[in-house]
């Protein structure tokens, strides 16, 4: 199993590379037609997905510290894509979530990340992509409920 291991850590660092290049995050939102600051993008994402989220958890879930998360929501709060309101966890934080507005522009980057995803996919049977996801999902489980123990 070690061999398959490094393995997995090398495919997982490789795609780790992509995932934080700037130019991959610029295709998307090029291929989406949409006009959003690429650092911008991420955290309209998740708010989308887990909101509402406050800044605290929006920070941790980014890798990104308070202060710069903090800055970012507040343009994104400008742009219309996300709103603040009291969080339903704790009404003393402002949580972000997500605009309609914001919403027309995640579903534009869904939309764009599927054809590009597709295409990366091409050569694959559809019994190994259905795999890989079930795989990935299970994986990106445990990860996160390891996380959780720290």
């Amino acid at each position: 199993m070690g061999k398959e291991i490094r393995q997995l850590r090398e495919a997982l660092l490789d795609l780790t590379g992509v995932l934080n290049r700037p130019q991959p995050d610029a295709a998307l939102i090029a291929a989406a037609g949409v006009d959003l600051d690429r650092a911008l993008f991420p955290l309209l994402a998740r708010v989308e997905r887990l909101g509402p989220l406050g800044i605290v958890e929006l920070a941790e879930l980014a890798g990104r510290d308070y202060s710069t998360v903090s800055r970012q929501v507040a343009k994104l709060e400008s742009l219309g894509l996300v709103s603040r309101c009291p969080s339903p966890n704790d009404g003393r934080v402002r949580a972000a979530v997500i605009t309609d507005q914001g919403r027309v522009m995640t579903d534009a980057l869904d939309a764009a990340r599927r054809k590009i995803i597709e295409e990366l996919l091409a050569g694959w049977e559809a019994k190994e992509v259905g795999e890989l996801a079930r795989l990935l999902r299970k994986f990106a489980d445990d990860a996160l409920g390891w996380v959780k123990t720290l």
